[in-house]
């Protein structure tokens, strides 16, 4: 018996079709002018994390910044920029959904459903061009060994996809059946059977996009607002960390996790590249309460675990964690909190409380936080 849902039978409307909260030109925020008030609390903490990631640069120690989707929601992605293109940033990562609201900003200038509505519509998420672009991007970006943020930036840096002919893709395929082959070779086998089986079923599909070899166009009017195509730009790592089925683009036709995995998986290790060298660096954790805390802790473990073996250690970094929760416990100086208070379920504060370095967290709006920073770091 077939207990697997037919996602071919999903019916996607045009994006062109959704309402959308969200504008790109009335929702930027200009940190310079942004107005919003932060505790006396919070403030000192973006003085601290100021001193922090000049200190870091002038080392040359990285600076991370993991964030949240909706510090892209909240306008914050020009934000992120300045602080890159002054080099206070050195390595962005964040969620699937992160991605996908950058994306739309700058495909359509506007992001942000109204969940509710289109939920008792059965049409939440469920959107022809961002389901279909995003999805043949990261295809298309793990066949060329792109990470998952790589791949999405390159395709709004580029207006649109470099697609191969049909023939490389079964070169690609054929080269990997080879007795000798070995590991790139069949890794990229497998990337061309995806794409290529993702190829011939747009190619099949009701609106039957063509992907013919050469570049498909696809036009991003507000690109200059998107993060992943500046820091490709830049050359400075933009990450993804997605889980399976937690965004949108996992309703449409066009999805394949095999890409999915190939492309996360880069992006996980240039992650971890980054936390092997944060000795003398600064974490951000900015909105995010699952991701962000998930990914460091196994990262510094990988980390440490090498530098162990090397006789070396990753302990003199600053971990700065921002959020709206507010939390009672002092975690500088009290530890971590014991199973009957409260703050001992704060997950994210719990988790980066045992990573050693030096913890901050702060209450506080990201665009108050970012803003207020930027202006403290002169970016």
């Amino acid at each position: 018996m077939n207990r697997y849902f037919d996602r071919d039978s999903i019916h996607a409307k045009p994006l062109s079709e959704r309402i959308n909260k969200l504008d790109v030109v009335r929702d930027t925020i200009d940190p310079e002018h942004y107005a919003a008030l932060l505790s006396d609390e919070a403030a000192a903490d973006v003085a601290t994390a100021a001193t922090d990631i000049k200190r870091a640069r002038a080392r040359g120690a990285p600076v991370v910044l993991a964030f949240g989707a909706h510090s892209i929601k909240n306008g914050l992605s020009s934000t992120m920029i300045r602080l890159m293109e002054g080099g206070f940033v050195t390595h962005f990562a964040t969620n699937g959904a992160g991605v996908i609201h950058d994306w739309e900003f700058a495909f359509q200038g506007r992001t942000g459903e109204d969940v509710k509505r289109y939920m008792d519509e059965g049409q939440f998420g469920i959107w022809d061009e961002t389901g279909t672009y995003l999805n043949l991007a990261i295809a298309t970006g793990a066949y060329r060994g792109l990470g998952y943020g790589e791949s999405v930036g390159t395709m709004v840096l580029s207006d649109g996809l470099e697609l191969p002919s049909d023939e490389e893709l079964r070169s690609a395929i054929s080269a990997g059946a080879l007795a000798d082959a070995d590991q790139a070779a069949l890794e990229k086998a497998g990337a061309a059977a995806d794409l290529r089986a993702l190829s011939v079923s747009l190619a099949r599909a009701a609106g039957k996009l063509e992907t013919r070899p050469g570049h498909l166009k696809i036009d991003h009017p507000w690109k200059a607002t998107c993060l992943a195509a500046a820091a490709v730009r830049a050359g400075v790592p933009f990450t993804c960390h997605p889980m399976f089925g937690h965004d949108i683009i996992y309703t449409h036709p066009a999805n394949r996790g095999a890409p999915i995995g190939r492309a996360a998986e880069r992006d996980f290790l240039s992650f971890v590249d980054s936390i092997s060298k944060l000795e003398g660096g600064t974490y951000l954790s900015l909105g995010s309460a699952v991701m962000s805390p998930m990914i460091f802790e196994k990262a510094l473990s990988m980390a440490r675990n090498v530098a162990g073996q090397n006789g070396t250690g990753i302990r003199d970094f600053s971990l700065h964690v921002v959020d709206l929760a507010r939390s009672t416990w002092d975690w500088n100086r009290s530890g971590e909190p014991p199973q009957d208070d409260p703050a001992y379920y704060l997950r994210f504060n719990k988790t980066f409380s045992r990573m050693g370095g030096r913890m901050s967290y702060a209450s506080a709006d990201n665009r108050a936080w970012l803003s207020r920073l930027v202006r403290e770091l002169g970016a």
